[in-house]
């Protein structure tokens, strides 16, 4: 269900962008309303609101130019509302354009004067529906401001929250690039237990196969196969992306902060490190249970074969008996001896039946013997 609901917002993401105005903004029905955030904080100062309006939050903003601010805008439900947030950051529409059309590879781009533009994506996994929920996060720096624009309301943020709340660290005292690579870092940490969730998943499914190896099952591991392609066509970006802002010239990064981006870079290196063991062991849940299904087949085979070797010499046997040949000549009365002359004796019956029973537990002795019996 999840993944019909991703396929069918993709295909609309493709459908209008044929042929328009490049920059135009065209909001999607299902669009959230926007919620509008502030955070305005220096070293000894903090403020956190939700705000009603998006004048309101201008207005807040405007109002303490010597803070630094996080400004968070989640939903892209109000055209002109989006517009008006070009004209006040000084956006080009084509930034605004790769923000709500929300299905962009992580980048970042470098304009006006040390200012960037990142794109970034969050990820969860949901139980219900074994699969990836990645949701795009674009990112803006400015020089006392950082603002963040998403398309759903629920993140992976409040712990970076929680920090500038209570003082935590060095986060109030840095600049705002340092926030930029802050909320970096926490998405990037949230890749780690999804890669965790992931793995447990596998177990489960390499139990599955050995056990009960069914169509479902190989359903299910085809399935995570697709996710983990998912999940590695957003980690490499990622990694890219931390390895453009790594080579940034220290106007923009200062040395100081870039030892801090090097560490998220290892952090991605690392994610692409699990995200290619996990696809080998993805493959290798396909061989194990191609394997299995072969294992049971062959046993199978070998009952079947156990069942055949016992009914054969039988089967010759009553098809022997069954001839029907003549003993005498109905007209001239004439003996053939040697027409099945125990056919007439007056305990043939119990002795073949006998002689048949003695057949199969010699047989049964002879595969006991040769192992066939042990694996069952």
């Amino acid at each position: 269900m999840a993944k019909i609901k991703f396929q069918r917002k993709r295909n609309k993401i493709l459908e209008r962008k044929a042929g328009i105005k490049p920059g135009s903004l065209v909001i999607s029905a299902e669009a959230y309303k926007p919620r509008f955030f502030l955070i305005s904080f220096s070293e000894t100062h903090f403020e956190e609101s939700e705000l009603n309006s998006y004048q309101e939050l201008i207005k807040r903003f405007k109002e303490k130019p010597n803070a630094r601010h996080w400004i968070d805008i989640r939903g892209y439900g109000d055209q002109n509302m989006l517009e008006q947030f070009i004209l006040d950051f000084t956006l080009h529409p084509l930034q605004m354009e790769d923000v709500i059309n929300d299905y962009q590879r992580p980048k970042v781009e470098e304009f006006g004067e040390n200012r960037l533009f990142i794109i970034t994506r969050m990820l969860r996994w949901s139980p219900e529906f074994k699969s990836l929920v990645d949701v795009q996060l674009s990112i803006f720096t400015g020089a006392n401001y950082i603002l963040t624009l998403q398309s759903d309301y629920g993140d992976c943020l409040d712990p970076l929250r929680e920090r500038i709340r209570i003082g935590k660290g060095v986060i109030r005292t840095r600049p705002t690039m340092y926030m930029a690579y802050a909320v970096l870092d926490v998405v990037l940490d949230y890749y780690f237990p999804v890669m965790a969730e992931i793995g447990h998943y596998m177990e489960e499914l390499e139990q599955k196969v050995l056990r009960q190896p069914s169509k479902s099952t190989l359903t299910e591991v085809l399935d995570l196969k697709s996710e983990l392609v998912k999940l590695r066509r957003i980690t490499w970006p990622e990694r890219d992306l931390m390895n453009e802002l790594l080579r940034m010239d220290d106007a923009t990064i200062p040395d100081s902060l870039k030892v801090y981006f090097r560490d998220a870079y290892d952090h991605a290196v690392q994610l692409i490190d699990l995200v290619e063991n996990h696809r080998e062991m993805s493959s290798s849940l396909v061989e194990l249970y191609m394997s299995t299904v072969s294992n049971r087949m062959n046993e199978i085979m070998k009952v079947l074969t156990i069942i055949s070797s016992i009914f054969i010499p039988l089967s010759f046997i009553v098809g022997l008996y069954g001839m029907n040949f003549a003993h005498e000549d109905p007209e001239t009365g004439r003996v053939f001896r040697y027409s099945m002359p125990e056919l007439y004796e007056p305990y043939s019956y119990p002795i073949l039946l006998g002689l048949m029973g003695i057949l199969i537990l010699f047989q049964l002795y002879f595969f006991y013997k040769k192992g066939w019996f042990r694996s069952f």
